[in-house]
């Protein structure tokens, strides 16, 4: 069985990780969709977010990354993938979720969305947050990956921890 877990990943941190490997202990194969949303600038470049996700599952091969720029639902039926994973943090989360969920499920009534809950130790975490905390050369390195990492020294220079 195959599903996709959207965002924006932008960037990809451990929070996204843990959901994408608890996920994969329930599906066969796994989509990981960098949705391209119009109305945000993204920090990192699409391309590069995509080169980042693919060097962190390029030895895992029920993980495929791809991005869309259109409703979540109309790449779903292209695919055929009728499962959309999500993880959860706090409760603040699960409204929004729970409003595309239903707006989902009423475009494609086949289509089903599994929540996850987060891992504790992550459920503070956002991309925004890093990408806020690594501007001003915080220390961001409990919460990204180490190629994030470096593509966040990149953009901000040394600072950056």
């Amino acid at each position: 069985m195959k599903a996709m877990y959207p965002g924006s990943f932008d960037p990809i941190t451990y929070g996204h990780l843990d959901v994408i490997q608890r996920a994969l202990k329930i599906f066969d194969e796994l989509w990981v969709v960098v949705m391209v949303n119009p109305k945000k600038k993204p920090l990192l470049p699409l391309e590069r977010r995509l080169e980042l996700i693919r060097e962190l599952f390029e030895n895992e091969p029920r993980v495929h990354v791809d991005n869309h720029d259109g409703l979540l639902v109309e790449y779903a039926k292209n695919r055929n993938i009728k499962i959309i994973v999500r993880g959860l943090r706090a409760v603040t989360d699960f409204q929004y979720e729970l409003e595309m969920a239903i707006a989902n499920k009423h475009l494609w009534p086949e289509l089903e969305t599994v929540f996850l809950m987060t891992d504790e130790r992550y459920s503070f975490l956002s991309s925004s947050l890093v990408r806020e905390v690594a501007s001003m050369g915080g220390d961001v390195s409990r919460w990204v990956p180490a190629n994030v990492l470096e593509a966040l020294k990149e953009l901000y220079g040394k600072g950056v921890l």
